[in-house]
């Protein structure tokens, strides 16, 4: 899949780490460039010409998987590595937390209440944050003694002596305020997580004073899970606040469901007639949306498929079969989606075709003013934290009438009021020209910019 985004800062950053295998011998060089994922070089040159001919050799595409195994490894100093993931979190284009929230809510914060173990405390702060500790022997040498070092300045102004620091200053000794967005979104994470607050009525507690601050920049902690027993916390946008988790996906349908309720009080229905006309996902929605391989495990089962491999490639047939003959657009938009991604679909979110948004037994003309706008989607994506993308494919009979001899206002009026009225229910809606994908090279083209771009912008676990 291509990836164009722009890697110049993790380049930098990554090259001035890698620069330092040149202090193992020629002989060890190709091997220490293999557990980095850098491509072997004739031992040709000096130590150094040939890390740079390795890493120059390394695509931008591939720089993520060198950076992370740089920090697997525990390579480079503390500033380094925070650098790295700095430049790795922000591809996910994290939301905004401006410096004036952060303030904020760090002078709600109660010190006393966060910190009720110093090792577990200091030990998440060293995941986040430069305490200086590496540099302390070095310091206290020169000084003759007892050198600055933040992790003594937080153990005794916070542990030894509880009152001298407020919430605020702690925040400002760490640089908080002016960290990455996602650091800090990730530092609010870790700081109310079951590692650092042993009380899920303190985590409650914390959470609850954080968003009332981060509430103003349309974000807040909230539960996707529980870790151990204890709940998890993630940050989140407050746009989605309205999105449940799904009680029943139809979709793949080959002709209008015909629907009635099993039961009315617990919302469980029954497909009258062939049952596989249309498919009924019935399961929970998992906390990290609904990838292939969580649609795959429901067909195995409900099929009784005991082989993975056929069970892919019937579900596969199954979904294609509902694209309309009429739209080769539609037809191409799904084939290249899976082209593109290969294998990685298994752990991505899985393109689910025509999926029935609305449902009304009565027709539009029986229902007049009051129909629902749009019945079926063409294509949704379930992400990450309950995010819903509607892909739309437009043929001409989307804006024309008499085969698309003639402007239609009042299609083209309805359509973009359809749209309106999902943003407002929290979908993000993306819609692409019939046209653009006709053709299936075209189709691919497409995706290959657009896929990287989407997974970026909503953090759909894409990778690099």
């Amino acid at each position: 899949m291509a990836d164009s985004r722009d890697r110049s800062i993790l380049r930098q950053v990554v090259g001035d780490i890698v620069a330092l295998l040149g202090g193992h011998s020629h002989a060890r060089l190709n091997a220490a460039f293999a557990e980095l994922g850098m491509p072997a070089v004739p031992d040709e040159g000096s130590k150094g010409e040939r890390v740079e001919r390795s890493f120059a050799q390394v695509p931008d595409s591939d720089l993520p998987l060198v950076a992370n195994r740089i920090l697997a490894a525990g390579q480079g100093s503390p500033q380094q590595r925070f650098r790295i993931e700095d430049a790795l979190w922000g591809e996910s284009s994290p939301t905004e937390i401006p410096t004036r929230v952060r303030r904020e809510l760090a002078r709600s914060l109660d010190l006393d209440a966060m910190t009720p173990s110093e090792s577990r405390f200091m030990a998440m702060l060293s995941r986040y944050w430069v305490l200086g500790d590496e540099l302390s022997p070095v310091l206290d040498t020169f000084f003759g003694s007892q050198g600055p070092s933040l992790r003594r300045d937080i153990q005794q102004h916070v542990f030894r002596n509880p009152g001298d620091w407020t919430a605020e200053i702690l925040l400002e000794n760490l640089g908080a305020y002016e960290a990455g967005d996602a650091r800090f979104a990730r530092f609010l994470e870790a700081m109310v997580s079951a590692e650092v607050l042993l009380d899920e009525s303190a985590q409650r507690l914390v959470v609850d004073t954080i968003n009332q601050h981060t509430r103003s920049a349309a974000i807040e902690l909230r539960e996707t899970g529980t870790e151990g027993g204890y709940p998890r916390f993630t940050l989140v946008s407050t746009r989605l606040a309205g999105n449940r988790k799904p009680k029943n996906i139809i979709f793949a349908s080959l002709t209008k469901p015909d629907i009635r309720f099993k039961n009315a009080m617990d919302n469980d229905i029954d497909i009258v007639g062939d049952p596989e006309n249309q498919l009924v996902y019935d399961r929970p929605t998992p906390d990290h949306g609904l990838r292939w391989r969580d649609l795959q495990a429901w067909w195995q089962d409900t099929r009784k498929i005991p082989d993975d491999a056929e069970a892919k490639v019937s579900l596969y047939k199954r979904l294609h079969r509902c694209l309309p003959d009429n739209s080769p657009g539609q037809q191409n938009f799904f084939g290249a989606y899976h082209h593109v991604l290969g294998d990685r679909v298994y752990d991505l979110p899985v393109l689910l075709p025509e999926v029935w948004l609305h449902w009304d037994h009565s027709t539009v003309r029986e229902r007049g003013p009051q129909a629902l706008l749009r019945s079926r989607m063409d294509f949704l994506l379930l992400l990450p934290h309950r995010q819903r993308i509607v892909l739309e494919v437009d043929g001409s009979q989307h804006y024309t009438r008499d085969r698309g001899q003639r402007p239609d206002t009042a299609k083209y009026a309805e359509m973009v009021a359809a749209d309106r009225d999902l943003r407002l229910r929290g979908y993000e809606v993306f819609r692409f020209g019939h046209d653009e994908l006709e053709e299936p090279h075209d189709a691919h083209a497409l995706m290959e910019r657009f896929l990287p771009a989407l997974f970026q912008r909503f953090d759909a676990g894409a990778g690099g």
